[in-house]
């Protein structure tokens, strides 16, 4: 019986204080969710990772070729990021920082100083537009495409 850590924690809830709200977070500690049996057996764990970085590979990889076509592409992606967290440490990673800056904008966003600025942004916008199409107008007038005389 070995009496030493590995690292692998098996996927225990640590409870952890975050530093910015003052209250307590539930995260799971880092490492492999993979089953215990699997762990157990370092040929089997092996097998599993490169099976998991492959499925994740091919989600990513489909999400990267959905970024310029139709689809949800960033979606996808971190779709396969979250596969590759069930197993890696480095995607866990990724994934809490992606969580904690997605958290951060959305709470900048719904600052009201920022909002007020979006709104008057939005409203000059769409006044300039507004008067550009006024001119245009007012210049060429509104033709039908059926009434265009050759």
């Amino acid at each position: 019986m070995n009496a030493e850590s590995d690292g692998r924690d098996g996927g225990v809830a640590a409870a952890t204080t975050d530093p910015e709200t003052g209250g307590a977070t539930d995260e799971r500690g880092l490492g492999s969710r993979a089953p215990q049996y699997i762990q157990a057996r370092r040929t089997l764990h092996l097998s599993w990772q490169v099976g998991v970085f492959v499925v994740g590979l091919a989600v990513v990889i489909a999400g990267i070729i959905m970024l310029p076509l139709p689809g949800p592409g960033w979606v996808v992606i971190f779709g396969g990021m979250a596969i590759w967290a069930t197993e890696f440490v480095w995607a866990q990673l990724v994934m809490r920082w992606t969580k904690r800056k997605l958290t951060e904008a959305a709470q900048k966003a719904l600052d009201p100083k920022v909002r007020r600025r979006n709104i008057i942004l939005t409203t000059i916008g769409l006044v300039i537009i507004a008067v550009l199409v006024g001119i245009y107008v007012w210049k060429f007038g509104i033709v039908m495409p059926w009434k265009i005389n050759e």
